[in-house]
């Protein structure tokens, strides 16, 4: 590791200049598996609707860096112990939470690495990495666990107000125009307090949590799961199963190394898990630029599902995607089917690839994790939930769930 002293000042568009200080969080940004998610999307495939949003995971991480560094001078300056050794583990953590992120974040999360979630390899990435910086990282992984003996540490890393939520509101709302995303960060950070080691907010900052929940529900519904989004998204899954099933049928496409080595292997947390550094370093290399070179090219194949999909995603042909609280029933999904197989000449196998029915959640806030607590003046603590009597009337706590059917619209692939 690198044990000069640096000092970097990064301009970021969201909150002003970044300051870099630290040797080794200099160290860690200077990484080429941090340096990797420049070239992903925060955002994914979001961009085909609000053309703004095309900021990358790099840009989250040093901007989640940022509040975290926010949040606990606001603690400090409270009178609360907060060492050097603990601020430099918070501010590493919170940097590198997004390290497991893949080609197109959420998208292809559970696609490249079969049934697995960012989180568990940004672990194995963090495991990896203090090993290679023989130990610098052993209390950010204890952080980043949530097994930290300062619980506030872990709860602003991950909890329902985390320094990682305020930022991806702020700056997803900044580079999509969504207004509804523009939450009050600074007046949030400094409404922060701790309580018996518990993060808590000051009862003056009631208001201002409230309106970070109700914008972290409409965020949702109107950004990340807005319904053309979720039809890009769909499309894009179906084109790398696509080329999988192909891949393990003996056709060889064009794709690069790190890409054809989870297209000729089936990768899933049997594989992965144990730290399989052959895995790592592939995944190490995939960024959003390898799969759509890609499917530039699959658009030419000859196999007629490959390149119709991958045609529909490049000239932006998404799938017509209906959103309803009630489930679609079996007659309108075999309808649709039915269509496809007659205008595309497929076979009923192979209409899955264009007609896709499935249920999407938001969850604003839940009452069955940790807790957002509101400190009253008399000492007294309560969840939001029961503090807020805009919230304890509303249905923000729990899941809310809506049912989607994607289909093509014919009169553009035909």
């Amino acid at each position: 590791m690198n044990k000069r002293h640096k000092t970097k000042i990064i301009n970021d568009p969201v909150h002003g200049f970044i300051t870099i200080s630290s040797s080794l969080i200099y160290s860690i940004l200077e990484h080429p598996y941090i340096q990797r998610l420049r070239n992903i999307k925060q955002l994914g495939l979001t961009y085909l609707v609000y053309p703004g949003a095309c900021h990358n995971r790099l840009q989250h991480a040093l901007g989640a860096m940022y509040l975290m560094g926010k949040a606990l001078d606001t603690l400090k300056n409270k009178g609360h112990d907060i060492s050097e050794q603990e601020t430099e583990t918070a501010l590493a953590t919170i940097l590198l939470h997004d390290i497991g992120h893949g080609p197109f974040s959420h998208t292809l999360e559970s696609s490249i690495v079969e049934g697995v979630n960012h989180e568990l390899i940004s672990m194995i990435f963090l495991k990896h990495l203090n090993r290679e910086f023989h130990g610098a990282l052993d209390l950010a992984i204890e952080v980043f666990s949530k097994r930290y003996k300062k619980q506030f540490l872990n709860e602003l890393v991950s909890g329902q107000l985390d320094v990682d939520r305020l930022d991806y509101l702020r700056r997803d709302s900044f580079f999509s125009g969504v207004v509804e995303g523009m939450v009050g960060l600074e007046r949030i950070i400094n409404m922060l307090d701790i309580d018996d080691g518990k993060l808590v907010v000051e009862a003056k900052g009631i208001y201002s949590i409230e309106k970070f929940l109700i914008s972290r529900r409409l965020m949702y519904w109107q950004v990340y799961l807005h319904k053309t989004v979720l039809s890009a998204e769909n499309l894009l899954m179906q084109i790398f199963r696509r080329a999988k099933y192909l891949t393990r049928n003996g056709e060889t496409l064009f794709a690069s190394p790190s890409l054809a080595f989870f297209l000729n292997n089936s990768v899933d947390e049997s594989v992965f898990v144990p730290e399989n550094d052959e895995v790592l370093n592939n995944f190490a290399l995939l960024c959003d630029g390898d799969i759509e070179s890609a499917i530039r090219i699959w658009m030419s194949h000859s196999d007629k599902i490959l390149s119709t999909l991958c045609k529909m995603l490049t000239y932006r042909m998404l799938p017509r995607t209906e959103l309803s609280i009630l489930p679609f029933s079996d007659e309108r999904i075999e309808q649709k089917k039915t269509m496809v197989k007659r205008h595309l000449n497929v076979s009923d196998e192979e209409t899955d690839y264009f007609v896709v029915s499935k249920i999407v959640s938001n969850t604003a806030y839940s009452l069955d994790k940790q807790s957002i607590l509101i400190k009253y003046n008399d000492g007294r603590l309560s969840d939001i939930f029961e503090a807020s009597e805009m919230l304890h009337h509303s249905h923000i706590n729990g899941e809310t769930h809506k049912h989607i059917l994607s289909y093509p619209k014919y009169e553009q692939v035909l």
